[in-house]
Formats: C-alpha cells, sequence, structure tokens
C-alpha cells in the first residue's frame, strides 16, 4: 500500500491489488446499504462510516480485513464473532474466506441503532 494517508476510501481501496479491492468494496457496499445515512470518511488512517459519531471502521492487512465496530458493536454479537480471532473492539476476518456480509449488515444495523438513540437522548 501507498505510505500517503488516503484522501478518501476510493483512494484506500486504490492502494491495495484488485482481489483486495474487491472484498474492500464489498465491505464498503455491505456498510453503505445497512446505514445510507453515514457519512464515509478515513479516521485513524481507515475508512470510516460517520453516523452522530463513528459507526464502524474496516482496514485491509497482509493476511485479514480488520472490522471495527467499537467495543459496544462487538459485545452485542460476541457468540456470532467467536469464530474470528479479535483484538479489543476489532475483528478479523481472514482474506481466505467469505466475508460474513449479513453478520456485517447486523452488526451495522445495531450501531446505527445505537448512534442515533444516542444522539437522540443528547437532544432531550
Amino acid at each position: 500500500m501507498k505510505s500517503a494517508k488516503p484522501a478518501n476510501i476510493n483512494e484506500y481501496i486504490a492502494g491495495y491489488p484488485p482481489p483486495v479491492q474487491a472484498i474492500l468494496q464489498e465491505i464498503r457496499e455491505t456498510i453503505q446499504a445497512a446505514a445510507p445515512d453515514a457519512g464515509e470518511a478515513i479516521s485513524y488512517g481507515i475508512p470510516t462510516f460517520k453516523l452522530n459519531g463513528n459507526l464502524v471502521h474496516f482496514a485491509a492487512f497482509q493476511n485479514h480485513i480488520g472490522f471495527y465496530a467499537t467495543p459496544t458493536g462487538h459485545e452485542a454479537f460476541e457468540k456470532e464473532l467467536s469464530v474470528y480471532k479479535q483484538g479489543k473492539g476489532s475483528v478479523q476476518f481472514p482474506l481466505g474466506e467469505p466475508l460474513p456480509l449479513p453478520l456485517i449488515r447486523k452488526i451495522v444495523k445495531f450501531r446505527v441503532k445505537q448512534n442515533t438513540e444516542r444522539a437522540d437522548a443528547k437532544k432531550k
């Protein structure tokens, strides 16, 4: 990957080989479909979707795709995510395996609901 920080998600994805680009684009489209009102950004140097704050992040690594739904998104889906290697607030989807797109969609929808409820509570 390029050493310069990407300005947007398109640039981020373009910095990877075509097979990885296809996987990153698949995750991006899954997140967009689950959170159509979310905005795209680069945060912490990686693709980020924002809606009333950070929603989820994702990133490509040598052997996996990192998915970051903050600790709450991972806690809520702990059982489903238990088959994947995890870190604090992150889960690793191996590059040689199909992405769990339905699970990613559920996690994103959970995070949308969580962020929306928090934003609504702040308004009151």
